[in-house]
């Protein structure tokens, strides 16, 4: 049986907590859109997981010490989930520390993720890198 949008986007989650790159990535297909806010330091939408881990995953690591992801509730919407949780980080440059609030909307179909948007405080990210 294949595994619902909130299983793929727990999976995720449970591999994030973990540090585990390869596990974040695993059930992206390689058509999924990966949409990262406007005014997020790695905005944009890319396309599979190669792309992810090259434009979000590294591009925040090389950016901020202890950058991390909290999730505090998962919703199952369906053909959908819901990820609410909470972004921190020090930015590298400036020594200036964050906490954003976040949510993550997942897609999924066939068993893999197809989509991906993400909506935070981009602001809060901002000011720690001025």
């Amino acid at each position: 049986m294949m595994r619902t949008t909130f299983e793929l986007a727990r999976s995720h989650y449970d591999a994030n907590d973990r540090h585990d790159i390869a596990g974040m990535i695993a059930d992206i297909a390689d058509d999924c859109r990966w949409t990262e806010m406007d005014g997020f330091p790695c905005a944009g939408t890319y396309i599979g997981g190669q792309a992810v881990v090259e434009n979000v995953f590294k591009v925040l690591g090389g950016a901020f010490d202890g950058y991390a992801f909290k999730l505090e509730r998962l919703l199952d919407a369906g053909d959908s989930a819901v990820g609410i949780g909470t972004y921190t980080g020090t930015h590298k440059g400036t020594g200036k520390s964050f906490t954003a609030r976040v949510v993550h909307v997942w897609g999924a179909s066939g068993g893999k993720i197809r989509s991906f948007e993400q909506f935070t405080d981009t602001l809060r990210v901002a000011e720690s890198m001025a």
